[in-house]
C-alpha cells in the first residue's frame, strides 16, 4: 500500500485519480507525484515494519537458510537471457518515459504502449500472451466506463452541486480543519468499498471539489486523496484486490486485520499528513 502510493504507476487507480483532478484543472505529473511522496513514503516504509513487527510478530524471526536458498535458485537459473536483457531494458525506458516524458509532451499511457511495442517485436512477449491477460482486459473495459461516468458527474453538474452544498456547511473553518475532516472521512469511508477504484471513481472528484471549494491548496487536495487511495488498502481483509487472497491463506484471523489495520491506518495518517505537509510546504506545494 505505501510503495502503491508513491509512484503514480504504483496501482491501477492512481492514474484515475491523475485524470480526475485534471477534470478540475489540477495537473498532477509523474515526477511530481513522486517527490510529494518520496518523504512520507520512506518514512512508513521504516515505521510500519517495525510498528507491525511489535504489535504481531512472527512465529519464525529467523531464517539464515534464505540466503543460501537464493544463491542456489540463481546459480541453478543461471546468465540473464537475451529476452531479459531486453525486458530490463524496457523496464528502464518506461520508467525514464514516465518521469521525463512530460518535458516532450509523451503521455504515461503512450510510454507504456512504446514499451508493449518493444517487448512484441523483440519477441519477449508474443499476442497470445496479450490476449491472455483477461484481467488487464477487464480493468481496461471497466476503467473506460468508469472515467466517462465520473467525468460527465462533472459535466452534468452534480459534482459542481455536491462541492457547494457540503462547502457551505464547512463555510468558516480554516482550510485546514475543513480538509482534515474531508481526508479522514475520505480514508475511512473505505470500510464500505472492496475495491479502490470503485472508491475512487464514485467519491475522490466530489471530495476534491469540496476540499478546493474550502480553498485548499489544489495540488495538497489531490495529492493527498489519492496517497489516501492507496494506504487505505490495508483497513480490512477485503479492501483492495490482492487482500483477499492474502486473507485466504488463514494465518491471520479477521478480527487480528481489522486490529492492526485500524492502528496501521493512524500511523500512515499522521506520517502523511504532518510529515508529509512539512515537506510539501519546503517543496512549495502550499
Amino acid at each position: 500500500m505505501i510503495t502503491g502510493a508513491m509512484f503514480l504507476t504504483g496501482m491501477a487507480a492512481n492514474p484515475l485519480a491523475v485524470n480526475l483532478a485534471g477534470d478540475l484543472g489540477v495537473d498532477i505529473s509523474w515526477s511530481l507525484w513522486a517527490l510529494a511522496a518520496v518523504l512520507p513514503g520512506f518514512l512508513s516504509l521504516l515505521c510500519v515494519p517495525w510498528i507491525l513487527y511489535k504489535l504481531y510478530p512472527p512465529e519464525i524471526k529467523e531464517t539464515p537458510e534464505a540466503a543460501q536458498l537464493a544463491d542456489k535458485e540463481l546459480s541453478r537459473m543461471g546468465p540473464m537471457s537475451r529476452q531479459e536483457y531486453v525486458m530490463l531494458f524496457t523496464f528502464l525506458l518506461l520508467l525514464f518515459l514516465w518521469v521525463f516524458g512530460h518535458v516532450f509532451s509523451m503521455h504515461s499511457a503512450t510510454a507504456a504502449f512504446v514499451g508493449l511495442v518493444i517487448l512484441l517485436v523483440s519477441g519477449v512477449l508474443s499476442w497470445d500472451d496479450v490476449l491472455n491477460e483477461k484481467g488487464a482486459w477487464n480493468t481496461l473495459v471497466w476503467f473506460s466506463a468508469l472515467v466517462m461516468m465520473a467525468s460527465f458527474l462533472n459535466i452534468l453538474g452534480l459534482i459542481p452541486w455536491f462541492g457547494e452544498t457540503v462547502g457551505l456547511l464547512l463555510t468558516g473553518l480554516p482550510w485546514m480543519t475543513a480538509f482534515l475532516f474531508l481526508s479522514l472521512i475520505y480514508f475511512y469511508s473505505h470500510y464500505f468499498f472492496a475495491s479502490s477504484t470503485a472508491h475512487v471513481s464514485s467519491m475522490y472528484l466530489p471530495f476534491l471539489t469540496v476540499a478546493l471549494s474550502v480553498q485548499t491548496p489544489p495540488i495538497v487536495a489531490a495529492l493527498v486523496l489519492a496517497f489516501f487511495s492507496n494506504l487505505y488498502g490495508s483497513l480490512t481483509h477485503y479492501s483492495m484486490g490482492p487482500a483477499p487472497v492474502m486473507f485466504g491463506a488463514g494465518f491471520v484471523k479477521m478480527g487480528d486485520w481489522w486490529k492492526i489495520g485500524g492502528a496501521l491506518s493512524l500511523v500512515n495518517i499522521l506520517i502523511w499528513l504532518v510529515a508529509g505537509g512539512v515537506w510539501w510546504k519546503i517543496i512549495g506545494l502550499w
